[in-house]
């Protein structure tokens, strides 16, 4: 019995040891006043699609964040950025972020996952695809584009790609067959092809030609704008459903109200984006019907691996 006794002190004295070991671990440094501790604001995540490579969109779009950051109360967002534009619709599906900034076909494939346009991203005037050449070029019309390389940002971008397909189809060229397509991930890339001598033409959009111009000048010099394409509704601003609608419709009142301060002027010079016009989802009724028919005539937006 003394043994036992023994035994069952010792246990009961390395419980409260371990115990009071514990409790040391918790407690990192004296915490003084009666107030709970202040919860942390909760964070909305804004993603913006690959319209530049991960550096310049940060360069390009903390501003804005910033902005929101200064305007919005009670709530803290972040830029969230993605290496390529098949993460981004990855992101999409997951409902990953709470605000999105896609372009129209990923608007589409966003609201089918639960989220909801509340503006347009620039003028409807400025969604339309260009075709870039060197000033060298013999390429005058569509049929001498036939047997050339073609580069482009990606698969699913619809300025950028899809427009300027859908513009070669039009113009007799069957871009399954007739042209060699290369998808280079990037708007930057696209345009940096046709300097390098990589593609023969290659197709992007106003807002990162306008920025290339400005950044690059003496290379944006060697080359020149070929073909333009029709135009439609701009890239999207859209929301979760699961967003309070109070702070829904704060973002949206700040954004399209950027347009009438000096300080938002100068948010959207820096995002070569003339305005933010109000916008829901019905605006983009007309996309989906294009991508019907560029589907039904050409290609699955989505290209299988």
């Amino acid at each position: 019995m003394p043994v036992l006794r023994r035994m069952t002190v010792f246990i009961f004295s390395l419980l409260f040891l371990t115990d009071c070991w514990s409790a040391q671990q918790t407690v990192q440094g004296p915490r003084y006043g009666n107030s709970p501790d202040k919860p942390a604001k909760p964070i909305y995540r804004l993603a913006i699609h690959p319209l530049h490579n991960p550096k310049k969109l940060a360069a390009t779009y903390l501003p804005l964040v910033d902005f929101l950051n200064k305007h919005v109360d009670g709530v803290s967002f972040q830029l969230e950025a993605s290496r390529d534009y098949a993460a981004y619709e990855v992101k999409i599906r997951a409902r990953e972020a709470e605000l999105l900034l896609p372009n129209p076909w990923q608007t589409l494939e966003a609201i089918k996952q639960g989220y909801n346009v509340i503006a347009t991203a620039g003028d409807a005037v400025d969604f339309r695809g260009i075709f870039l050449v060197r000033k060298e070029s013999s390429i005058k019309s569509p049929d001498d584009i036939k047997g050339k390389v073609v580069s482009y940002p990606s698969p699913t971008a619809l300025a950028a790609t899809i427009l300027p397909q859908f513009y070669l189809h039009t113009h007799g060229v069957n871009v399954n067959r007739d042209i060699d397509s290369r998808y280079v991930g990037s708007q930057e890339s696209s345009i940096m092809s046709v300097f390098l001598r990589q593609s023969d033409a290659g197709a992007t959009w106003p807002p990162p030609w306008r920025a290339f111009q400005k950044e690059h000048p003496k290379e944006a010099a060697q080359m020149r704008v070929l073909w333009e394409t029709q135009t439609l509704v701009n890239n999207s601003v859209m929301v979760r459903n699961d967003v309070p609608h109070h702070l829904r419709d704060r973002i949206r009142d700040l954004l399209v109200g950027l347009q009438y301060t000096e300080e938002g002027r100068m948010l959207l010079s820096g995002m070569e984006t003339a305005r933010f016009h109000l916008a829901t989802d019905a605006d983009y009724a007309p996309v989906r019907k294009f991508i019907q028919r560029f589907e039904r005539d050409i290609r699955h937006v989505e290209l299988k691996e």
